[in-house]
Parts: C-alpha cells; sequence; structure tokens
C-alpha cells in the first residue's frame, strides 16, 4: 500500500512541476490532467481501505466491511468537473492559438501586456 501512494504522490509532484516549469500552454493543461488524475487515484485509494464489497442490503447479517458509496459519488462528480474545465481550457487555448503564432506563456503575455 505505501508503494502504490508514493507512485500517486509522484504522479501529483510530477504533474505540478510540470505546471510550474513548462511554458507551452497545452503542456500546463496536460500537466493539470495530470495532477488530477493523481489526486483521483488518491482519493480512491483512501476509501477503499474500508472494504471492498458493494453494499447491497440484504435480509442477512454479515460480518464483511463493505465499501461507502459516497466516496464513489464524488469521484465521479470529480472526474465530470475535470473533464470539462479541461475541455474549456482547451477551447480557450485554441482562441489563443487562432490569434498568436506561439503557445509560449512568455510570448502571449509580452503581446496583450505592455
Amino acid at each position: 500500500m505505501v508503494g502504490l501512494e508514493a507512485c500517486i504522490f509522484v504522479t501529483v509532484i510530477i504533474g505540478f512541476l510540470a505546471l510550474i516549469y513548462k511554458p507551452n500552454l497545452f503542456m500546463k493543461i496536460i500537466a493539470m490532467d495530470v495532477m488530477s488524475t493523481g489526486v483521483i487515484a488518491y482519493y480512491c485509494l483512501t476509501a477503499s481501505r474500508t472494504g471492498f464489497l458493494t453494499p447491497i442490503v440484504t435480509g442477512e447479517k454479515s460480518t464483511l466491511t463493505y465499501a461507502d458509496p459516497v466516496p464513489q459519488a464524488v469521484i465521479l462528480t470529480a472526474i465530470v468537473i475535470g473533464l470539462s474545465i479541461q475541455a474549456l481550457m482547451l477551447v480557450a487555448t485554441m482562441k489563443l492559438a487562432q490569434e498568436n503564432p506561439t503557445l509560449e506563456v512568455k510570448a502571449i503575455e509580452k503581446q496583450y501586456w505592455p
């Protein structure tokens, strides 16, 4: 479990560092997606520690541990919101690409701010 947490943490850190150091807007969008995937993976990992079985109500008493369905709904919502934000950022980048010959942040800042 510790190794999986470390891999997820490295994924989030790689996405964060790429978000800071990549000068291209398209690469920044990809870095945000990588970072969000790592956060969602970590949330899924911590939510699955309580149980792995689907909580289906039956008449029988059971001593098994069940997974909480609330984190699953939160994760589905986070995935949908992340997808819509990524689509919005890509549309904005396409609009910028129509006006600029490059997607480098410094060049765009020079053009719009004196």
